[in-house]
């Protein structure tokens, strides 16, 4: 075939579509400048954050992948792992940062606005205080949170992480602490990754021990929290505190 047929074959030219090529109402930055950012769509809100896409496939599609590619969840994006982030075609070691590092602004905004005197007056503001900070992780972790005379939240501190087996919960270093902030009451937290909010025997276990040793040095257990991302359990709620 004639070369110069060739170049006038608009079939044969390969079109790559840029941010800046679309039309303005197309543009998540023009967007938000018009309409206010609420309006744009998460995929639309990863594009102004990643910014740039490949060739051939402008950063709304990659952005438009990256949450389909996570049913189009961010409870499921937050728990993959930088390598898992990078799966998604075009999602490099630097834009996969960015994605943690906005995750991760999230969760302290979440923290931050609870306030530092914050009030332990129920399950559910205990589960309000946790949620964000361990409700959606992909593995298990235990918290203590230290109280003062009014139920007042004095420090709130990760235990173990990985396992909530009885043979990894130290209850020493938990009463250590207690005594060191001269806190008042405890309250025991740890998320199931599965969902599922069914206390084990190891859940009871390391229960009924902190509850005794809370007991020796006169301190009050206020609540033991199972943590997951849509609920909780508590044992105060359900007798069994």
């Amino acid at each position: 075939m004639d070369s110069k047929m060739m170049e006038e074959n608009p079939q044969e030219k390969v079109q790559v579509q840029r941010v800046k090529d679309m039309d303005t109402d197309d543009q998540p930055r023009e967007r938000a400048l018009k309409y206010g950012i609420s309006t744009l769509s998460t995929p639309d809100l990863w594009a102004l954050i990643l910014r740039t896409g490949l060739q051939g496939k402008p950063v709304t599609q990659l952005c438009r992948d990256l949450m389909r590619d996570n049913d189009y969840s961010l409870f499921k994006l937050e728990r993959k792992s930088l390598k898992e982030i990078m799966a998604t075609k075009g999602i490099g070691q630097t834009k996969g940062l960015q994605i943690l590092a906005a995750m991760e602004i999230t969760r302290r905004y979440n923290r931050e606005k609870i306030g530092e005197k914050y009030i332990i007056s129920s399950s559910a503001s205990i589960y309000e205080l946790m949620r964000s900070e361990i409700g959606n992780l992909p593995h298990e972790e235990i918290w203590t949170i230290y109280l003062g005379r009014r139920n007042d939240v004095i420090h709130k501190k990760r235990i173990t992480s990985g396992s909530a087996t009885a043979t990894v919960f130290d209850v020493k270093s938990i009463v250590k602490e207690a005594l060191l902030l001269e806190a008042q009451g405890l309250v025991l937290c740890h998320n199931h990754p599965s969902g599922n909010l069914v206390p084990s025997g190891a859940d009871d276990q390391i229960t009924q021990r902190l509850k005794e040793a809370a007991r020796i040095m006169d301190m009050r257990m206020i609540d033991h929290l199972i943590v997951t991302s849509s609920g909780y359990y508590s044992y105060f709620d359900s007798g069994r505190l």
